[in-house]
């Protein structure tokens, strides 16, 4: 991959772990093409950028003041890989979570994510939520 095509989908990447800081999902769903598709931890795919945003949602509604930091973003065998950090305090519970995750995107001809397979550990973050010990 070239230089400046890295540059490019970094600048990617920064704009579209802000779009899950601004807390308007529908912002999120804008980096998918319209027949995209978002799938967490192999669950059913979100395809289309309605079934994306309402996945995105999800994620907002139960972590109101949710924040997503990038930690890297590297290209493997074809793939990017976006590694991210996730923090927030569950509505519900009060308590506060962190806990890392990644993404692997296949970009489309247009420049947006065709295919995004998520995966962070839902045990961990369980955990969290509860206010179990590790």
């Amino acid at each position: 991959m070239t230089k400046d095509r890295m540059t490019q989908l970094r600048d990617f990447a920064t704009r579209y772990t802000a779009a899950w800081c601004s807390q308007d999902a529908a912002n999120v769903s804008k980096f998918f093409a319209p027949s995209g598709s978002l799938m967490i931890n192999g669950g059913t795919p979100s395809v289309g950028r309605s079934a994306i945003t309402q996945a995105a949602q999800g994620f907002m509604t139960a972590f109101p003041d949710l924040n997503i930091f990038m930690d890297d973003l590297v290209e493997k065998q074809g793939k990017i890989l976006y590694h991210w950090t996730f923090e927030g305090t569950h509505g519900e519970t009060g308590r506060r979570v962190r806990f890392s995750g990644f993404e692997s995107w296949r970009i489309g001809e247009d420049g947006l994510i065709a295919e995004s397979f998520g995966n962070f550990d839902t045990a961990d973050l369980e955990r969290q939520i509860k206010g179990a010990s590790s």
